[in-house]
């Protein structure tokens, strides 16, 4: 406790300085996610201070960030869909996902990942770090230039005749829920189907209208629709944003440019009375708990999200400890990986009942704070609750925020996030595999693949893939090396010092190999060829073995299949210097003692040769 409070002044002054930077960052997520504004608040608020309070690294900021915020709106939509198009209705469903993540991530840590986590190939997080980019740009490319799918009229007319069927489908499925759907009398289907206002089929065809258009593929689609629609107000009020926080950069850092553009062009807009589309009411007071999350919970509707959770735990681990390297880079000291994790799940898990956005260690904000003066977990704990302070005090003038500005930050963060050393590093990587004629490298190829899964299919399984790919590419490139450094293939090799007394009488009836390093799935091809290199004449083989430390199990029955092939032929095996590992592998399925008996399994050479001469006759 006493080291909490030992720089308050510098923890003060940096905490304060990183929850403002925060405040345009969590409103802009927030309205991203899909959740409204009030989410990206609350995540950032409470994660901030339980992050920092319970974590492992001094100095951290956490809060809602870009890719926990692009994983949660893909969650968030599929759930928003499944309910009917109602966030309300879906919240629960959605808050649950959110609490599940934050309890894997305490889980993780209890288990000791966080010191693994660094495994995770750098093909993978560049690419995924780039989809997030574009992910974002393209999200935002509508509300920059004012244009909203639900509000288009024409567009939303022509999905009547699908909001027909499919509020009359929810009417077929509440009758079959009650049990009074019968084939035979349609009478209380008609009955219902006449109370449907024209309101009811307007609300289910904006919805299926903001589904169609959303995501990056569907704000694709409607896009040329949208440019012919642009609102030049909401255009120039995002232009004016970008340019701010690009151009006030130049002029000075000691103030965050991306709240001088928020501030600006907010009052501009304000000021003026210009008829500009703005975000969503903030709520005012304390935020309170979520209870419905726990009151109507049901196991079946977040089963078919374990998987979600788990990867969004895994993102936000990823995320908070990239930053940690990054603050102790800067401030010489050395976080604690796994209670990170813990204190980042207990704040996402507190902000999920509160319901805010998932979030993370955030890179800047931390920057932010430790160039500040923060240098304690006290500095995270303040940032938290000056955007509480800000929340409850200027929760009214902040729900005046013109939407478009909120899209023009969230274009400068899609630009910031991605990953620019990987792109740079394209041309000069070594393309080290084929398909047919052409070249690639394999580190490129990889993060191309999660890049085009992530913008345009699924960020969760493209990570898989990713993942699945760099290590199957990696096993077979450590495979490759092995086996060449293994030495199972060529015939011609020098002898060993203790066999150069080998009886040359002796030479054309028993064939010595080495083997030197294990025998595992990338040697087996080559140690298959044995066989062939055994000279007819040969019906003795030595296998040395005293360098083989290690057999899998492919290696394993590409053993017993030579074995095999050499007693079909009436050719004696002798094993020397046989390890432990490979003995009790071949132990395992009898190899030892159905092919090799231990009367044939030497210590050393000395003793091999000593049999060799005693039962072994010149006969050529």
């Amino acid at each position: 406790m006493k080291n909490l409070f030992s720089n308050i002044k510098g923890d003060a002054f940096g905490g304060i300085t990183a929850g403002i930077v925060a405040l345009p960052l969590a409103l802009a997520f927030g309205v991203s996610s899909g959740l409204g504004p009030e989410a990206g608040l609350y995540g950032a608020i409470f994660i901030s201070f339980f992050a920092a309070l319970f974590g492992g690294t001094a100095t951290q900021i956490s809060g809602p960030t870009a890719p926990m915020t692009a994983v949660s709106m893909v969650i968030i939509a599929g759930i928003v869909a499944a309910n009917d198009g109602s966030v309300e209705k879906a919240l629960p469903a959605i808050l649950t996902v959110f609490l599940l993540a934050g309890l894997i991530q305490i889980g993780l840590g209890f288990l000791g990942v966080g010191k693994y986590i660094r495994y995770i190939p750098y093909p993978v997080v560049s690419g995924f770090m780039t989809a997030i980019g574009v992910i974002i740009l393209l999200t935002q490319i509508l509300p920059s230039i004012g244009y909203y799918p639900k509000e288009d009229e024409a567009f939303v007319e022509q999905f009547k005749p699908q909001a027909e069927e499919v509020i009359l489908e929810n009417i077929l499925k509440e009758e079959a829920g009650e049990g009074i759907l019968v084939l035979e009398n349609f009478k209380e289907t008609i009955d219902r189907a006449h109370k449907i206002t024209p309101e009811e089929i307007l609300n289910e065809s904006q919805t299926l209208a903001a589904k169609e258009a959303s995501g990056t593929i569907g704000a694709l689609k409607v896009l040329p629709r949208a440019l012919k629609n642009i609102k030049w107000l909401e255009l120039l009020l995002a232009l004016g944003t970008i340019l701010i926080i690009y151009g006030f950069k130049r002029i000075t850092t000691a103030i965050p440019s991306t709240l001088v553009a928020l501030v600006v062009m907010s009052g501009i807009a304000y000021g003026f009375n210009l008829g500009y589309v703005k975000i969503s009411e903030i709520p005012g007071g304390i935020p309170v708990p979520r209870l419905e999350m726990f009151t109507n919970f049901s196991l079946g509707n977040i089963t078919p999200y374990i998987f979600t959770a788990l990867t969004l735990s895994l993102l936000g681990a990823i995320d908070s400890l990239l930053t940690s390297v990054v603050a102790d880079n800067m401030t010489k000291t050395k976080h604690k990986p796994n209670k990170e994790l813990i204190g980042q799940g207990i704040g996402n898990s507190i902000a999920s009942i509160f319901g805010g956005i998932p979030g993370a260690g955030a890179t800047i904000r931390t920057v932010v704070n430790i160039n500040a003066g923060g240098k304690t977990k006290l500095s995270g704990m303040i940032a938290g609750v000056m955007l509480l302070i800000i929340m409850l005090a200027l929760g009214p003038i902040a729900s005046k925020i013109p939407a478009a500005v909120l899209a023009g930050i969230l274009i400068t963060v899609g630009i910031g996030v991605m990953d620019y050393k990987g792109l740079k590093a394209i041309p000069s990587l070594p393309k080290d595999i084929k398909f047919g004629p052409l070249k690639l490298s394999s580190e490129v190829l990889i993060m191309l693949i999660v890049l085009v899964l992530s913008t345009f299919w699924d960020l969760i399984y493209a990570v898989g893939i990713g993942l699945i790919i760099a290590s199957l590419m990696f096993m077979k490139k450590i495979g490759d090396l092995t086996a060449e450094r293994s030495d199972v293939k060529s015939l011609k090799e020098e002898s060993w010092e203790d066999e150069i007394n080998f009886p040359t009488d002796l030479k054309e009836e028993v064939f010595i190999k080495h083997l030197k390093g294990p025998l595992f799935f990338g040697s087996t091809s080559d140690f298959q060829a044995l066989t062939e290199q055994i000279p007819k004449t040969a019906k003795t083989v030595i296998l040395r073995l005293g360098r083989m430390q290690y057999m899998d199990q492919s290696g394993l029955y590409a053993m017993e299949d030579m074995l095999q092939e050499l007693k079909k032929n009436d050719i004696e095996v002798l094993f020397v210097g046989l390890l432990k590992q490979p003995r009790y592998m071949m132990e395992r399925i009898d190899i030892i003692p159905d092919f090799i008996p231990n009367e044939h399994i030497f210590k050393d050479f000395k003793t091999c040769l000593k049999w060799v001469k005693n039962n072994i006759k010149d006969t050529i």
